[in-house]
C-alpha cells in the first residue's frame, strides 16, 4: 500500500511540473517580440545650414539634417545641379550613415544666380532604404530668388518607350549664344527624368529667351556628343514666363560623314568603314598598281562598310584617296600588305527548313556575285514536278532571289547545276540542293488593320514583335484596309511612320538644321494573333 501511495504522489508531482511548463511556454510565446510593422516612412528634413532658399549665399558648403540616420545611394546618377557646376561637389556621408547630408562646393559660384540641388532618390534611410524623393536645396548668390517654372515631357521619336535618365536643358539665348553651344558648354539650367519620369519641371528660372533641348547624356558631361547621345529639341525659342508644356522627341542623328582607317581583312579584301551617309563615296588608288590587278567595290549588306575586292594579291602597300563630295570630305589612307588567306565563295540559303507563304527564298554569298545562269536552276515540288519561278541577282544584297507560288503542306527542292553562280574571282558552285517546306494555313493567323482618321500623308505601316523588331511593312498613299496574312501565333505591335518625304523609310532629325524626325504613331494595344484566327482592328490616325 505504501508503494502505491509513493507512486501516486510521484505521478501527481510530474503532472504538476508538466502543467507548469505548459503555462510558462504559453506565457513566453505570448511575450515574444514580433518586430512591429515595417518602417515605410522616408527621412524627414529637420533643418538646413544655411537655411534653404537663402539669398546672398556665400558659403562653400551646406548641411541638411534629418530625423533619422540616412545614406546616399547612387548620388552620381541622381544629383542634378542647376545651373551645372564644372566640378562635382564632395558629399557626406559616403559609404556610411549620418544624421546629416553635407555638400562641399568645389566651384566658384556665379553672381546673382539661383542654384538648385535636386537629390532625386539618392537620400534613403539607413534601415529600410525609404527615399526622401526629390528633396531639393535652393539658394541664390544675389538679392532675390528666381521663381519661374517650365514643364517639359520626353518621348522617343521612334521607340514606344523613352530611355531613362534624360537631361532637360535650357540654354539662354543672349549675345554669346550660338546653336553649336550644346557641343561644348553646359546649359544655363538643367534637370533630369531620372529612372521613372517622362514629365519634369525646371524650377527657379529667371525671365528670358531660351532654347530647350533634351539629351540622353551617355558621358554625363552636360554637352551633346553626336556619336553617342540621342537629342530632342523644341524648334522655336521659348520666352519665360510661359504656361506651355513642351514635348521633346528624342532621336539619334545621322553622324557627320567620316571614314575609319581601312584595313586588310583577307588576302583579297580591304574594308573601308565609315560613319554617316555615303551617297557619293568614291575610292580611288593613288599608288601605281600593276595592270593585272582588278578590283570591285561592294557595300557589306546591313553594315556601314565598303569592301574593296581585288585580285591577284596586292603589292606591298596601296595609297587610297577617299572622297565624298556631298559631304565635302577628302582624305588619303595607306594600306599595307600582309600574308592572309583569301576569302573563298561560301553560299548560304535564306531558309533551311520551313518558309512562310509571305517570304521569298534567296541564296547569298560572302564574295561578290557577278553572274547567275537561271537556265541551270530547277525548282521541284513534292510530286517531282518542275514549277515555274523567277530569279534575279541582287548585287546590293549580293544574293540570288527567287519568286514562286507556294502551296500549303508542300515541300520544294531548289536545285542548282554546276556553274550556275560565279563570283568576281571566277569561283563557281558545285551541284546544290536546298529543300524547304510550307505548313498548313490553319497554323497561322491573319490580321486586318482598318486605317481611319484625318491623315492624308503617305505612310509606312509596320508590324513588329513586342520588342519593336520589324517583321513586315506596307507602304500606303492613303488610309484604308491593310492585311498581314499567315502570321505566326504570338503577340504583335503595329506602328505607322508618317512618310512626309515619300522615300519609303523613317527619316531622323537634325539639330543644327532644325529638322524634326518623321512622326511615328503606335497602335495603343498589343495584338494577340492565334492560329486559324481572323483578327480585325481599327487604327485611328490623326494629323
Amino acid at each position: 500500500m505504501q508503494n502505491l501511495i509513493r507512486i501516486f504522489k510521484r505521478f501527481v508531482s510530474l503532472l504538476f511540473v508538466a502543467l507548469l511548463a505548459m503555462v510558462l511556454m504559453k506565457c513566453a510565446k505570448r511575450g515574444t517580440p514580433t518586430g512591429g510593422p515595417k518602417d515605410t516612412t522616408p527621412p524627414v528634413q529637420t533643418k538646413a545650414e544655411p537655411e534653404g532658399f537663402s539669398t546672398n549665399f556665400n558659403s562653400k558648403k551646406f548641411r541638411i539634417y534629418f530625423d533619422e540616420y540616412i545614406r546616399l545611394e547612387n548620388p552620381q546618377d541622381q544629383l542634378i545641379i542647376s545651373p551645372p557646376l564644372q566640378y562635382s561637389p564632395l558629399l557626406h556621408p559616403q559609404g556610411g550613415a549620418s544624421k546629416y547630408l553635407e555638400v562641399q562646393i568645389q566651384d566658384t559660384l556665379l553672381e546673382n544666380t539661383t542654384y538648385t540641388f535636386n537629390f532625386g532618390q539618392s537620400i534613403v534611410d539607413n534601415n529600410e532604404n525609404n527615399p526622401a524623393s526629390f528633396l531639393s536645396y535652393v539658394f541664390s548668390t544675389g538679392d532675390y530668388l528666381d521663381s519661374l517654372m517650365l514643364t517639359g515631357s520626353v518621348k522617343d521619336a521612334f521607340n514606344r518607350e523613352p530611355d531613362e535618365f534624360i537631361s532637360i536643358m535650357l540654354y539662354e539665348v543672349d549675345s554669346t549664344y550660338s546653336d553649336s553651344i550644346i557641343y561644348n558648354s553646359p546649359p544655363k539650367y538643367i534637370t533630369n527624368t531620372l529612372d521613372s519620369l517622362t514629365t519634369v519641371t525646371l524650377q527657379n528660372l529667371k525671365a528670358g529667351i531660351y532654347r530647350l533641348v533634351a539629351i540622353k547624356d551617355e558621358a554625363k558631361n552636360n554637352v551633346f556628343d553626336q556619336a553617342a547621345d540621342k537629342i530632342g529639341f523644341v524648334s522655336d525659342t521659348i520666352s519665360l514666363p510661359t504656361d506651355s508644356i513642351y514635348t521633346l522627341r528624342l532621336f539619334r542623328e545621322i553622324r557627320d560623314f567620316d571614314v575609319t582607317q581601312p584595313s586588310l581583312a583577307s588576302g583579297n579584301r580591304i574594308i573601308f568603314g565609315f560613319y554617316g551617309e555615303d551617297e557619293t563615296m568614291d575610292i580611288q588608288t593613288l599608288s601605281k598598281i600593276p595592270d593585272s590587278l582588278r578590283s570591285i567595290i561592294a557595300r557589306e549588306p546591313g553594315k556601314d562598310t565598303l569592301n574593296y575586292w581585288f585580285t591577284p594579291p596586292m603589292p606591298d602597300s596601296i595609297v587610297f584617296e577617299v572622297r565624298n563630295d556631298a559631304r565635302q570630305f577628302i582624305d588619303t589612307f595607306t594600306v599595307k600588305s600582309r600574308s592572309l588567306s583569301p576569302d573563298t565563295m561560301l553560299l548560304a540559303p535564306s531558309h533551311s527548313r520551313q518558309i512562310n507563304f509571305q517570304e521569298e527564298f534567296s541564296i547569298s554569298s560572302n564574295t561578290p556575285l557577278i553572274k547567275a545562269d537561271t537556265s541551270r536552276i530547277r525548282i521541284i515540288n513534292q510530286d517531282s514536278l518542275t514549277i515555274p519561278f523567277e530569279a534575279m541577282l541582287d548585287t546590293l544584297k549580293n544574293a540570288l532571289e527567287f519568286k514562286f507560288e507556294k502551296e500549303s503542306n508542300s515541300a520544294y527542292t531548289v536545285r542548282l547545276l554546276p556553274e550556275t553562280l560565279a563570283d568576281f574571282f571566277g569561283n563557281t558552285n558545285d551541284t546544290l540542293f536546298y529543300t524547304i517546306s510550307t505548313g498548313s494555313l490553319a497554323d497561322y493567323g491573319n490580321l486586318s488593320m482598318n486605317l481611319t482618321g484625318t491623315l492624308d500623308t503617305p505612310l509606312i505601316l509596320q508590324l513588329t514583335d513586342e520588342k519593336g523588331s520589324l517583321l513586315r511593312e506596307v507602304f500606303r498613299d492613303s488610309l484604308g484596309r491593310v492585311e498581314f496574312n499567315t502570321l505566326e501565333p504570338k503577340i504583335y505591335r503595329v506602328r505607322a511612320i508618317i512618310d512626309a518625304n515619300k522615300n519609303r523609310k523613317w527619316d531622323t532629325g537634325s539639330y543644327l538644321k532644325k529638322m524634326q524626325p518623321e512622326r511615328v504613331i503606335y497602335y495603343p494595344q498589343t495584338i494577340d494573333v492565334r492560329a486559324n484566327w481572323e483578327i480585325e482592328q481599327t487604327f485611328n490616325l490623326q494629323e
